[in-house]
């Protein structure tokens, strides 16, 4: 048999064998140990296979991951993963699925599907684009929205509003990453943008940084705050704040009390989905745990993932 290139350089595993590896375009976005994390840690820094997978949903979870890494860094020897092995849309429940695919451009955030009433979507930050990707997530109904919740994840957004005829939505504070916008949203109040949608002005991260919540279900929460698989809780990026943690301990104290959700859907960092009660006790604990941060250099490699 030949080998090939990525056969000789790819890492093996602890046990020296292995047919997934993560090769050296890592950028430690996380987005493959949220989909797999007993099969991917961090290691010095980036990802690494720690295990391979065993039985089918193992399998089906580590294709999942090549598909959504951002630098498509999670190979295995021999060869490209063939694409009928794509998972994405992948469905978290009956109204909400991840988008996989994350784009370079974002810095590998995530982004979801919202569907809604009468059979059409809202689309919730960008995944990379490509023509097949569109026609993929508008199977599933036409997508009338592109809701952004900040600069950071705007790249694809005017792409994507174009190709579904949709509209593409922004808060005033970071309107210069995306100037063209249909919808600018304005100030602090929150604001319905669709029946049973409403968006929450949360400046901090990025001065234009909102939040969206679905039937006081789904929060779409952007960089704002994350679920953190490290700490078990709910936690602030306070090391990758753009803007002003000042501002967004005042953001969440201004906001908190009016939050209602189950699950939480951010941009970077992992997603889970907790009782709305116990939800908005950690939101509380947030809060306050929020208002005793001080400003720092940014740092990506202090986050808590």
């Amino acid at each position: 048999m030949n080998t090939t290139e990525d056969d000789r350089s790819a890492p093996l595993t602890g046990d020296g064998s292995g047919d997934w590896y993560v090769d050296d375009r890592c950028t430690n976005c996380d987005v493959a140990r949220q989909l797999a994390p007993e099969l991917i840690e961090e290691v010095g820094g980036r990802s690494e296979v720690v295990r391979q997978p065993r039985g089918a949903a193992e399998e089906q979870r580590m294709h999942a991951v090549a598909f959504a890494c951002p630098t498509r860094s999670v190979r295995r020897r021999g060869g490209r993963v063939a694409a009928e092995w794509d998972p994405f849309p992948l469905r978290l429940d009956d109204a909400v699925s991840f988008c996989g695919h994350n784009s370079r451009h974002t810095a590998g955030a995530n982004a979801y599907l919202l569907r809604r009433p009468g059979g059409t979507q809202m689309m919730i930050d960008t995944p990379r684009y490509s023509e097949a990707l569109a026609a993929r997530f508008e199977a599933d109904g036409t997508v009338t929205d592109v809701l952004l919740t900040h600069r950071d994840h705007a790249a694809h957004g005017r792409r994507y509003a174009d190709r579904f005829g949709a509209r593409l939505w922004i808060h005033e504070g970071d309107l210069d990453a995306a100037p063209d916008a249909d919808r600018v949203l304005r100030g602090t109040d929150p604001v319905e943008v669709a029946e049973g949608v409403v968006v929450h002005p949360l400046p901090g991260h990025t001065q234009g940084s909102v939040l969206y919540v679905a039937d006081e279900r789904y929060c779409f929460s952007g960089d704002s705050f994350y679920w953190s698989r490290a700490t078990g809780d709910v936690e602030v990026a306070e090391s990758v704040t753009w803007y002003s943690i000042t501002e967004l301990a005042a953001s969440l104290a201004r906001t908190t009390g009016r939050l209602r959700f189950e699950w939480l859907l951010p941009g970077h960092g992992d997603r889970t989905r907790l009782p709305a009660a116990e939800m908005a006790r950690r939101m509380r604990e947030l809060t306050a745990r929020t208002q005793s941060l001080r400003p720092r250099p940014v740092d990506f490699t202090a986050v808590r993932w």
